[in-house]
């Protein structure tokens, strides 16, 4: 048998750790993937709205776990802080909206320490999921 150099003799030197890390996704793909955080967190966000106030604080607790899930998810998976982003603007933003008193005078989101805290906590969470350092796979040879 005949010893040939292996691909990662004859490549390149790697990029340094002190480079900041390039967008994985394109201009056109992170877009495309943002408008779909967006949906999915507009329909996560009214749903958790309605239901928070169920069964208290079980419900309160549960969607505040749905929404850390949702945004370290999409941030996860596209690996991209705009697209978590997009979702918390989704949930935050669908949270928000049925806040505000309706056309007949009432509110979906309970009056008192649970409604509270479901007013702020989505964006709480949201901050602190999307400001966690990303987690590198590391590259064996």
């Amino acid at each position: 048998m005949q010893n040939t150099p292996s691909d990662a003799a004859t490549q390149p030197a790697a990029a340094t750790s002190s480079e900041e890390p390039v967008e994985p996704l394109g201009a056109g793909a992170a877009a495309l993937s943002s408008i779909f955080a967006l949906l999915v967190g507009i329909v996560v966000g009214v749903i958790t709205t309605f239901t928070h106030g169920l069964a208290a604080p079980w419900g309160l607790v549960a969607g505040l776990a749905i929404v850390a899930a949702l945004v370290g998810g999409f941030r996860l998976v596209f690996g991209s802080r705009i697209v978590g982003g997009a979702a918390a603007i989704g949930v935050i933003g669908a949270s928000a909206v049925l806040a505000l008193p309706g056309a007949g005078g009432t509110v979906l989101s309970l009056d008192g320490p649970l409604g509270y805290l479901w007013a702020f906590g989505p964006a709480v969470i949201a901050v602190i999921v999307l400001l966690l350092p990303s987690r590198r796979r590391r590259e064996t040879a």
